[in-house]
């Protein structure tokens, strides 16, 4: 079992409230827009960290992170990419390989929208923690806890950290 904390869109902001959560996660996933590499490097500092880059990323961004990152933990084939859309409305750049080959978590951030939702077409669940960070027009910081078990996905939490 692997405890799990799922953010977004920190656009260059961590604070003290973000790396207690991540200290009490086996590991720590970044969909995206991190805005600047301290902050992967303090969630390092406490927790595994896995991430992929979002649309305002830098190069040297980019060079550390991959656009998608595709991986199984726990069982659990898991999909990470910033812009890669919702169950039924997918992103362009990824919808055919979704189609061909699902995974099981498929997760994004991009929107600053909290979204939890099935894809029942394709058997996956979709996942989008919102926004963490201070920028943006999201009106409350949010991110995802949640456990990967033999294949399972379970005690799926929301976390508000206050308005931005």
């Amino acid at each position: 079992m692997k405890k799990i904390l799922l953010l977004s869109d920190t656009h260059s902001y961590i604070d003290d409230r973000i790396l207690d959560y991540a200290s009490k996660a086996d590991e720590v996933w970044h969909a995206g827009d991190i805005g600047d590499l301290n902050v992967t490097d303090e969630l390092a500092k406490v927790s595994k960290v896995r991430a992929v880059y979002g649309n305002i990323d830098n190069a040297e961004i980019r060079k550390e992170f991959h656009l998608n990152n595709r991986f199984i933990v726990e069982g659990v084939d898991v999909w990470i990419t910033h812009i890669g859309g919702y169950p039924g409305k997918y992103s362009p750049a990824i919808r055919e390989e979704i189609y061909a080959n699902p995974p099981k978590l498929f997760i994004c951030g991009h929107s600053h929208i909290l979204k939890v939702m099935p894809d029942k077409k394709l058997n996956l669940l979709h996942m989008n923690p919102g926004a963490c960070g201070i920028y943006g027009f999201h009106q409350i910081r949010t991110m995802l806890r949640f456990e990967v078990n033999s294949g399972k996905i379970e005690n799926l939490e929301v976390i508000e950290l206050g308005k931005r």
